[in-house]
């Protein structure tokens, strides 16, 4: 495996494993640089959403990279309050518009919106057949929520991502998503920093030589979980991508597993219209 790994979903395409997230990312020249650093280092997947109010950022560093369009692999999100059918394919025209690109490489609902997100599913669906997404998929969403979509679904979902961290293992959920050929990314990859002082991850981190980001980011690439962690910091977009010069051994990887306690950073996706 390297920076440059792709899983390969249920249609073909290849997804990169591991990719640049840009959650918060909101001044212009600081996202700007931050996707150029990623996509200097070797990068091949930008994850965005409406949400982030940076679309254009991100096109615009993809743009002047001087990297083919089509050797990234670019991901956005229709949000919460404009779900629905009708309303995400209108959603969709404006992040393509932003984006400034002729396609979307992956396209997620963003949250299960009770009532709507079937329908915002299908929506995006549509998308998938009209050739202006690559690959259909959602977020946040539960096995319950999964098996809503896949009832009138033509084209199941392709991609759920989640929060996802040694304290939050999501073995359940991860399984459920692998028997259906649902590949799982993880978003808050490093619990936002919160699992990073854990004395076990902190032992390992030590014998490998590692800082304990590398260390959790390695353990999602061998649990087959995709990353996306988030930097605006040159040293540690670079520093994250470098963990493909390692490997932690069954030991290590169920010590890892082991420290589940089923903790969120972020919003349940069944309380989460708290954070509408």
């Amino acid at each position: 495996m390297d920076l440059q790994t792709t899983r390969k979903l249920a249609n073909g395409i290849e997804m990169p494993i591991f990719g640049l997230g840009v959650y918060k990312m909101t001044d212009l020249q600081e996202t700007i640089e931050a996707i150029t650093k990623a996509l200097q280092v070797g990068y091949r997947a930008i994850d965005t959403a409406s949400l982030y109010d940076n679309e254009e950022q991100v096109g615009e560093a993809i743009r002047h990279s001087g990297v083919p369009r089509e050797s990234i692999f670019v991901t956005t999100k229709v949000w919460n309050s404009d779900q629905g059918f009708d309303n995400t394919l209108r959603a969709f025209e404006v992040s393509l518009k932003k984006l400034n690109m002729d396609y979307v490489d992956l396209y997620l609902t963003h949250w299960p919106v009770e009532g709507k997100y079937a329908e915002t599913y299908r929506a995006i669906e549509r998308l998938y057949d009209e050739k202006l997404i690559r690959v259909p998929g959602v977020s946040n969403h539960h096995e319950r929520h999964i098996e809503e979509v896949l009832k009138a679904a033509q084209t199941p979902p392709m991609v759920n991502q989640i929060e996802a961290h040694p304290y939050l293992s999501q073995e359940p959920l991860r399984a459920f998503c692998k028997e259906r050929n649902i590949a799982v990314t993880a978003w808050s990859p490093l619990g936002r920093g919160g699992v990073l002082q854990d004395e076990v991850i902190l032992e390992i981190s030590g014998k490998y030589g590692k800082s304990p980001a590398q260390v959790v980011l390695r353990w999602h690439v061998q649990n087959d979980i995709l990353v996306i962690p988030k930097s605006v910091t040159p040293s540690r977009i670079e520093e994250n991508a470098n963990i493909f010069d390692f490997e932690l051994t069954a030991d290590d990887m169920n010590a890892l597993n082991g420290l589940n306690r089923n903790h969120r950073f972020g919003k349940s996706p069944e309380n989460f219209h708290l954070y509408f």
